[in-house]
């Protein structure tokens, strides 16, 4: 399996104020997208063949955020499952984590036209 990390800071995008619903900031679901698209890259499942928004990430505006994309090894067809995580703190095996997301990733569309 790989693990890809990273974190959020509301603050130094201000973009994400846009998305707002009743005054608390989410996370668009473009952005889920975006994440499994770039971890499929660096796994060579570069195509997201099913991916299921399960919770929304609610954004602080003062704290940061902290991600886990993990994407497992790939089974007998080639395909990998892919999911997302957040916490509160750096992933140490301890803090709780929201699961935002989770899919499939594949080498190549299921239609050669579904390409690109």
């Amino acid at each position: 399996q790989t693990v890809l990390t990273g974190r959020i800071l509301p603050g130094a995008h201000p973009w994400l104020a846009d998305h707002a619903i009743g005054g608390t900031v989410l996370l668009p679901g473009t952005a889920f997208l975006d994440l499994a698209l770039h971890a499929g890259a660096e796994t060579g499942c570069p195509v997201v063949e099913e991916l299921t928004l399960q919770a929304p990430l609610l954004l602080p505006a003062d704290t940061a955020v902290y991600l886990q994309v993990i994407v497992g090894a790939p089974d007998a067809t080639g395909r990998r499952t892919v999911t997302v995580h957040s916490s509160s703190a750096p992933a140490s095996g301890t803090e709780p984590q929201v699961q935002h997301a989770t899919g499939t990733l594949t080498a190549t569309p299921a239609h050669p036209g579904d390409a690109g």
